[in-house]
């Protein structure tokens, strides 16, 4: 094998492919990237046996032919190359080594055969469809942040996307929740996936499909099946297993009878709640809002620490209110809110609290209070 390929080029597709690899690894082959060439561009694959990547770009192909080299090593090596070089990669299948050249610098790399290399069994995909990058960046961005972190709760480590009725007709929609809170995201329904069936995609995989949906106009050709899913531009393809279990029935724990409303500026909220949140305890991070006519005021009691208040001028017209929330969970859900003004329904301060944008119901976050 023997290829050229400009450093910027390939440092945007090893980058893509190392970040799926596992930095500790049992299986020395998953540390590796697969190269092969094909019709004036070569593929780097990369996997951790749940997450496969496979990346194109294009190369001047002298020989064609594959190897498998460290992802890690050669992500270092081309990231410290001086920018515009050209890089050289050449295999020689006699010594086991890929010769890494770029103007002066030269690397002799050790390489692990091909055929060693797993690739990820194709899946019969039940639903194909295309959604804009910008659709899709929204449904999962918005709702990551609510992903659960518990392993025992195996489920809950990833977003549930899914086909749901909502009050327009039938929506694609992302769910994640941890138990605290939830988030809930709608975007329209994209022709081919009426029939999708509902899968979990895990925490690892939203974050590596990130880097797929950063142009807004890109078409992203997604499959779907009960144990796969794939999303696909031109020039990189994320494959996935999902999580094999039941995402809960999260209708139940979001509150349709909520009516004390308050409106309030979702920057000068999340600002507020940031300063007066300086003093709280580590452990709870505990928040008090005392609500009364047009008045918010946000207090903070840290018995080690200090004690912080501030009053802010909100839309508010119901009785008086006192409830608790950890700030963290304020923060990460004001942090969501795209637009001015950020909703807020609540029943009283033992019962879930609901938020939206503005009047907008594609985008509903339900957080539960705390004790304060």
């Amino acid at each position: 094998m023997k290829i050229s390929i400009e450093r910027a080029v390939l440092l945007k597709a090893v980058g893509q492919a190392q970040s799926v690899v596992e930095r500790r690894n049992t299986i020395p082959i998953l540390a590796n990237v697969l190269i092969e060439t094909g019709e004036g561009q070569i593929s780097l694959r990369a996997t951790d046996l749940d997450i496969e990547v496979v990346d194109r770009a294009p190369a001047m192909v002298e020989q064609p032919g594959a190897t498998t080299v460290s992802a890690v090593l050669l992500h270092d090596i081309v990231r410290k190359l001086p920018d515009g070089a050209l890089v050289e990669l050449v295999n020689d299948a006699r010594t086991g080594r890929l010769q890494v050249t770029a103007g002066r610098s030269s690397f002799s790399l050790a390489t692990l055969p091909k055929e060693d290399f797993p690739v990820m069994a194709s899946s019969e995909y039940t639903a194909n469809f295309s959604a804009t990058a910008k659709d899709l960046r929204r449904l999962f961005e918005k709702a990551k942040f609510a992903i659960s972190t518990e392993e025992t709760r195996y489920y809950l480590n990833g977003v549930y996307m899914h086909v749901a009725e909502a009050d327009g007709g039938r929506v694609l929609r992302c769910v994640a929740t941890d138990g605290h809170r939830l988030a809930r995201i709608d975007a329209a329904l994209p022709s081919g996936a009426e029939e999708m069936p509902g899968v979990i995609v895990p925490r690892k995989t939203v974050g590596e499909l990130r880097k797929l949906l950063e142009d807004d106009e890109m078409q992203i050709a997604v499959s779907i099946s009960e144990t796969k899913v794939r999303f696909a531009t031109p020039d990189i393809t994320l494959t996935s297993k999902v999580i094999d279990g039941t995402f809960p029935d999260y209708t139940r724990v979001i509150p349709t009878q909520n009516t004390r409303k308050l409106e309030v500026d979702a920057t000068e909220f999340a600002k507020a709640v940031d300063r007066v949140a300086t003093v709280s305890s580590e452990r709870s991070r505990a928040v008090k809002l005392t609500l009364e006519e047009d008045k918010l005021v946000l207090s903070v009691n840290a018995p080690d620490s200090g004690a912080a208040e501030e009053e802010l001028i909100v839309n508010y017209g119901d009785d008086r209110l006192e409830i608790g929330f950890n700030a963290k969970y304020l923060l990460e859900i004001a942090s969501q809110v795209d637009r001015e003004n950020a909703v807020f329904l609540f029943n009283n301060s033992g019962d879930p609290t609901l938020m939206r944008e503005g009047n907008d119901t594609s985008a509903v976050y339900v957080v539960m209070p705390m004790r304060v």
